[in-house]
């Protein structure tokens, strides 16, 4: 076996030591920037040559960049067009390929690329011009840098490992900060009932984690939109633009093109880079609208998913202090209800006055906490007896309001020495002037001479009075008077009428609450008729038993479900 000549011994053992030095150094660097720079400087001083540079190829945009450089002026695009098989060789001569390879210098004479690949990966090319003088290189030169080329592929890969590594350790880090960010926040929010306060810390989370400084928040209450918060606007919009976006902002992430731009200048002129509208129960109730960060950088997926878990934290609380503010009205409704039906029930007469002579018994279920029929028992300055049955047209606190109107109206008239026909044209005469068109009241009432067991009465368009006398199954009915109270002023005199009544008489008053109550399937009434046949089957029996009778055959009728106040007055005499 021949033996080297000493000189180039000696160059094979330094160029080994050299490979071995370097491939301990940059195996076990985790810097690319470290790498590269040390595989030009080793190479280029080496070969002498005064020009280098590392392509590294980027798969995902499937294109090379220069990532290191040195001795020339990279260019703007670089396009290499080597089939597989091609960046599986050793090296190509720029001379043999100059179709596929970029020019990279002026003088590509001589210029040689290296392929940079593991067993599994192309990495890219190392670029090595010519030498000075246009010399060729040695086969032992380009031994030399292949050797170098496996090296640092390896090393390459490793680095760009490590970064991916980094990066990805950094993003946990940050989805973490993240996470804990959010839950931070969730406990803040679930303490908070102050929307101001929600918003607040809204704004400044937008701030301290995503840089964002302009932005507006915008959210559809039951009645109306509101905007909840905006910081960083050149002007605020008027409301009705604010509710424009809203209504036509997609759901999710929406970066504003150019014709929703015209139609929103403030958009345009408050640099609003992206709309979020953020749904709940697949319903939009907020539209979130926010600039570009101060650093510049661009939003990324997951700062976007940050921002709609932040939002729908915000929102929900703010839902929440709005369901609050309901709950709160609720009940703070329900005391003034509950405060107003119990005055009401003091306008009713509780004990029912004992009448020599009568049995009477009266009752008010109301289908609401208040309502407007209306019954009075009341002794006149003679010393007989009012008694009197009204509805009042609607139902709620303005029946209530007007009910209580025409109970003060009542005793008021009582000491005063008219006929009831007089009192009602006055009555009515005053709730025509002092309530609304559509507001009027049907009323009947009669008064009750003792000593002649003689009964006055005035029907003022109320239901009319069902007498049933003792030995008689056909029923009158108490119908004369005039117009309903408050429809119109009183033109025509009331007709004031009088019935004689002997022991056993029955009179039924009712409001129609009784003769209008509808059946489960609502579609007929309970009607005159039941109640007649009901009045009938039930007459031997004391006041207040035909008026229990009366009403648990309206409730039995309608399922105990009744849509009208209901209010029965039972006169019999004994």
């Amino acid at each position: 076996m021949s033996k080297l000549p000493v000189k180039d011994e000696l160059q094979s053992r330094f160029e080994m030591k050299t490979v071995l030095d370097t491939s301990r150094m940059l195996i076990e660097s985790k810097s690319s920037d470290f790498v590269l720079s040390n595989l030009l400087l080793i190479i280029m001083g080496k070969l002498l040559t005064t020009r280098a540079a590392v392509l590294l190829y980027d798969p995902v945009k499937d294109q090379y960049r220069i990532e290191k450089s040195k001795g020339i002026h990279p260019p703007e695009h670089i396009d290499i067009n080597l089939n597989p098989d091609q960046k599986e060789c050793s090296l190509l001569y720029y001379k043999d390929h100059r179709d596929e390879l970029p020019a990279l210098a002026e003088n590509m004479e001589g210029a040689v690329f290296f392929p940079l690949r593991t067993s599994n990966h192309h990495i890219g090319f190392l670029y090595l011009g010519g030498k000075p003088g246009n010399q060729p290189y040695t086969g032992r030169e380009l031994e030399f840098v292949e050797s170098l080329c496996i090296i640092s592929s390896v090393a390459i890969a490793n680095t760009q490992l490590f970064e991916e590594l980094r990066r990805t350790n950094r993003k946990l880090d940050q989805r973490i900060h993240e996470l804990n960010t959010l839950f931070d926040l969730s406990k803040e929010f679930n303490l908070l009932t102050d929307r101001n306060k929600i918003t607040n810390i809204f704004k400044f989370a937008l701030l301290g984690q995503l840089f964002v400084r302009t932005f507006f928040l915008i959210y559809k209450t039951p009645d109306k939109i509101a905007v909840l918060g905006l910081s960083g606007l050149k002007k605020t919009p008027e409301r009705d633009e604010f509710e424009s976006i809203f209504n036509e902002c997609p759901t999710d992430i929406f970066v504003p093109d150019e014709t929703f731009l015209d139609e929103h200048p403030m958009i345009r002129d408050n640099q609003i880079a992206n709309l979020i509208g953020i749904t709940i129960q697949g319903e939009k109730v907020a539209v979130i609208g926010i600039g570009k960060r101060v650093n510049g950088e661009p939003f990324a997926e997951t700062d976007f998913n940050f921002l709609k878990s932040l939002a729908n934290l915000a929102i929900v609380s703010i839902q929440k202090t709005y369901l609050l503010e309901e709950r709160i009205d609720k009940e703070r409704m329900e005391e003034e209800l509950s405060i107003a039906k119990s005055i009401q029930r003091g306008l009713l007469p509780d004990p029912i006055p004992e009448i020599s002579g009568v049995d009477l018994a009266a009752r008010n279920t109301s289908s609401r906490e208040v309502g407007g029929d209306y019954y009075d028992v009341a002794t006149t300055p003679d010393g007989n007896t009012i008694i009197a049955i009204a509805d009042v047209t609607g139902k709620g606190v303005p029946a209530a309001l007007l009910m209580a109107n025409l109970q003060s109206m009542l005793h008021v008239l009582l000491p005063v020495d008219i006929s009831l026909a007089e009192a009602t044209e006055r009555i009515n005469n005053l709730i025509h002037r002092n309530t609304p068109s559509d507001k009027f009241i049907t009323f009947f009432w009669g008064k009750y001479i003792h000593e002649k067991n003689i009964f006055s009465y005035v029907n003022a368009g109320h239901n009319p009075p069902l007498l049933l006398r003792r030995d008689s199954d056909e029923f009158e009915e108490l119908s004369d008077g005039g117009l309903l109270l408050g429809a119109m002023e009183t033109m025509m005199p009331y007709d004031q009428v009088e019935v004689s009544l002997e022991e056993g008489d029955l009179i039924v008053c009712y409001t129609d609450g009784v003769n209008e109550a509808m059946n489960p399937a609502q579609d007929e009434e309970y009607g005159e008729e039941r109640l007649m046949s009901c009045i009938r089957e039930n007459r031997d029996y004391p006041s207040e038993e035909i008026l229990n009778r009366i009403e648990m055959d309206v409730k039995e009728f309608s399922n105990d479900i009744l849509f009208d106040d209901l209010t029965l007055v039972i006169i019999k005499l004994r």
